[in-house]
């Protein structure tokens, strides 16, 4: 009932949130971001592909340059609290996970709000309930396991999360890290919703080695080093898929983070940064994120996916996203995984 009425409460402020401003209006909002001539992202998403594709198409569109910085999501965080607290202003848009952007919410004035952006009209009815004031939901990450497939034949691998507490992986499994922001901390939370405590004090039994660098964890796995690695991003695999490896879709559900847009406060560009945030719900960059293996936010996608895209995109939910505990989460795992 509680889902239901926070469903409805978006659904009647969703016109509010989408057509805050005439059609007039958002045209002087896209004159002036054209003056302006540029935009700053802070993203916590470290892959440069979608970043480089959308961006282009922006500039070709408008003719604003983009400046992106990628780190990982806590790292971000802190940065942007250092510059509103010292008044250096440098970053327009906030490109982050929802539960890193969620911490922010009418709480540390970190975040302005967009003032309405017209594509959130778009949104499908899961993501519209996840709109407010000062973020719209862009995309998802879609997680897997990822193996070397010269080390294993493909009905070796683990095809399930459980697979993963069987004798035979110990020391053998790298592992992003679950007690820091990023992929780690999302299969940490949602198996840990799914299966318990005691699934992850089995799977710490088993040595994991933790990294934090997603795109070398793979070239590791490719290179013989683990034979497997998890959380794998399904969409890093299209630039990956030439080296020795496999992806999985592990048989419970794909572990996923949902990623949002918000306009930092004291923007430099600040019209800049709310075309750009409107740009990424629209069907240019959805196009992009879905072609990638990303779960997309928006109704009827023009653009037509290939089978396997359209199944990494459409990937089946371990469980329900759940920002309310996440500094539990991060307790629970440095008191497991020590």
């Amino acid at each position: 009932m509680k889902r239901f009425i926070s469903i409805l409460s978006t659904a009647l402020l969703l016109p509010m949130l989408a057509h805050a401003q005439t059609q007039a209006e958002w045209d002087k909002v896209i004159e002036a971001a054209k003056k302006e001539g540029k935009v700053v992202v802070y993203s916590g998403y470290v892959s440069p592909d979608t970043h480089n594709a959308i961006n282009a198409e922006f500039r070709k569109k408008y003719g604003i340059q983009v400046d992106v910085l990628t780190a990982r999501g806590g790292e971000l965080r802190e940065r942007v609290r250092m510059e509103q607290q010292t008044g250096r202003f440098l970053a327009d848009v906030y490109h982050m996970a929802i539960s890193i952007t969620s911490l922010s919410f009418g709480k540390d004035n970190t975040l302005a709000a967009h003032g309405g952006l017209p594509n959130i009209a778009n949104l499908n009815p899961v993501m519209a309930a996840r709109t407010n004031q000062w973020m719209a939901p862009i995309f998802t990450i879609n997680y897997g396991l990822l193996y070397n497939a010269q080390m294993l034949k493909p009905e070796e691998a683990p095809k399930s999360w459980a697979d993963l507490l069987d004798p035979k992986w110990r020391g053998k499994i790298m592992m992003d890290d679950p007690r820091a922001s990023g992929g780690g901390r999302v299969f940490f939370h949602m198996t840990y919703d799914k299966f318990g405590r005691a699934y992850h004090e089995k799977l710490a039994q088993q040595n994991p080695t933790f990294v934090r660098d997603y795109n070398e964890a793979a070239r590791r796995v490719a290179r013989g080093e683990y034979p497997i690695y998890l959380p794998f991003i399904f969409g890093a695999f299209e630039k990956l898929k030439a080296l020795p490896i496999k992806y999985v879709l592990m048989e419970e559900g794909a572990t996923y983070g949902s990623y949002g847009v918000s306009i930092m406060t004291n923007a430099p560009h600040p019209n800049a940064a709310r075309l750009l945030a409107n740009f990424y719900l629209g069907e240019e960059a959805q196009a992009i994120y879905a072609k990638s293996g990303h779960g997309i936010v928006i109704n009827n996608l023009k653009e037509r996916l290939s089978p396997e895209m359209a199944a990494l995109a459409n990937v089946k939910p371990l469980v329900e996203e759940d920002f309310t505990r996440i500094d539990e989460h991060f307790k629970n795992a440095k008191e497991i995984y020590k």
